[in-house]
């Protein structure tokens, strides 16, 4: 039995089956069949039935929200703008549909070229937890707007949010067989890629990305979408103290350290102004109000996913310190509030050998160097791609970071998490597989069909005339 807990208070918000391997077989058989149908109809009809889903989730604003606090924690305030992402997510969809995976006619003497974009079949899409509603939304309707059938195993740890979005989609009034969830841990996963499927649709970690893209080496007729986590560099170099130290804090903690365009890493000048900013971002820390989802006032942030997510970021940091990282604020567990409530904190690891890896935790690690070549070096200086910020009222500075910079997102000014839907999301290196996801996911949903059409044959006879044998 498959169950998935409050972080907050430890009460049970779900429970039910998982799906097992036979089931799973019998949900991708339905998928198949439906697809065929599902992606011969008029793309107009698929759009009418995403604004069904859409109006579904418009009625279900405030439940959704609470379900998706309920399993992970968020505030309320946090919730409430992940479902207003949701909600959005479909008329960005539509037009990246249009733009991006449409149908184009040029005239040739001949008759016409036509580009035409055909789906792919069937889709495997794997949820997270942290934005269980709107992370996988992001992959399952433009999956669904180009002609996909759709087979969606949310994260175990936020079934109840991946039971209300398949509520909705039925609201929507898909034909049987369009959308299924299957509900599960890691068996369930492994029989979902196991099976007969033509696209694998993953926002998670770069560990299991990169094990999917061993599993899929033989299997290259699968598509492969992965948008994975990053080891993020925030380079704070002049400005308004306050200003910066809350760009760091957003950047840092939000949705307390479990966004994968959080800033991991904090690079600031060896100088009055670098060190005046990490003592205004730990005086600012100080002050953030950690609580429960629907605490009023709100906090800014809640806990972490479960109690074993933060004795492993507590794990993590103890490891930092015993390498000789300095602890500015150092990481507790807050056990006064329950096992899964934790406080920021900001370590110096100037001039310590740390691992590049990706904490999911409100944890950064402060790095001070000489030059703005030596902050160019140091955000440079990882294995992942995904975000990256530059905080300076320098044009020439921006100039040359958002050139050199190594990452999909790069933002001046603004925190790291900081993503319009209306552009292309994912990063480089560990951090993707230059599939990007967001308004470029209609590329990835669908193949491009090129056609040369004549009415009728004619002329290519003619234009072997003289170059035959009698």
């Amino acid at each position: 039995m498959l169950q998935s807990l409050d972080p907050a208070s430890g009460e049970i918000v779900w429970e039910g089956p998982e799906t097992d391997a036979g089931a799973v077989q019998t949900a991708l058989a339905q998928a198949r069949k439906a697809a065929a149908s599902w992606g011969a109809l008029p793309t107009e009809q698929r759009v009418a039935h995403a604004q069904a889903f859409k109006a579904a989730l418009e009625s279900r604003r405030e439940s959704l929200a609470t379900i998706i606090s309920r399993e992970t924690g968020k505030p309320l305030w946090e919730t409430r703008s992940e479902v207003a992402s949701m909600i959005g997510k479909v008329d960005i969809s539509i037009d990246a549909q249009a733009e991006r995976a449409g149908e184009r006619r040029n005239a040739m003497p001949f008759g016409e070229a036509v580009l035409r974009h055909r789906p792919h079949g069937v889709m495997a899409v794997l949820g997270p937890f942290n934005f269980p509603g709107h992370l996988p939304n992001g992959h399952i309707v433009p999956a669904l707007l180009a002609g996909n059938a759709v087979v969606f195993k949310p994260s175990e740890l936020t079934p109840a949010t991946g039971a209300a979005m398949a509520e909705c989609w039925a609201e929507g009034g898909l034909p049987k067989g369009v959308f299924q969830v299957v509900q599960g841990g890691r068996s369930t996963g492994e029989a979902l890629l196991a099976g007969d499927i033509d696209g694998l649709l993953f926002t998670g970690s770069a560990g299991a990305g990169a094990h999917f893209r061993r599993v899929f080496a033989d299997r290259p007729h699968v598509i492969l979408a992965l948008e994975l986590g990053g080891n993020n560099p925030l380079v704070a170099w002049d400005g308004d103290i306050e200003e910066t130290a809350s760009i760091v804090v957003q950047s840092s903690f939000v949705t307390t350290g479990q966004r994968c365009s959080c800033a991991r890493r904090l690079i600031v000048p060896d100088s009055a102004f670098g060190r005046g900013l990490v003592e205004a971002v730990d005086a600012l820390a100080r002050r953030i109000v950690i609580g429960r989802w629907n605490d009023d006032p709100q906090p800014y942030i809640g806990p972490l996913i479960s109690a074993a997510a933060a004795a492993g970021a507590k794990a993590h940091a103890d490891a930092l310190v015993a390498r000789g990282a300095v602890e500015v604020r150092g990481f507790k567990v807050l056990d006064c509030m329950g096992p899964a409530f934790v406080r920021p904190a900001i370590l110096d690891v100037t001039g310590v050998d740390v691992p590049d890896e990706e904490i999911f935790a409100p944890i950064v690690q402060v790095t001070r160097v000489a030059d703005f070549d030596g902050a160019m070096a140091a955000a440079n200086a990882t294995r992942f791609g995904l975000s990256a910020g530059l905080v300076s009222g320098d044009d020439n500075l921006w100039g040359r970071f958002v050139l050199e910079s190594r990452a999909g997102v790069v933002n001046r000014n603004r925190p790291t998490t900081g993503a319009a839907g209306s552009m292309p999301f994912g990063g480089l290196g560990e951090s993707g597989n230059h599939r990007p996801s967001a308004y470029y996911a209609a590329d990835y949903c669908a193949y491009p069909v090129a056609s040369f059409e004549a009415p009728r044959a004619n002329g290519n006879a003619a234009a072997l005339a003289g170059m035959l044998k009698p």
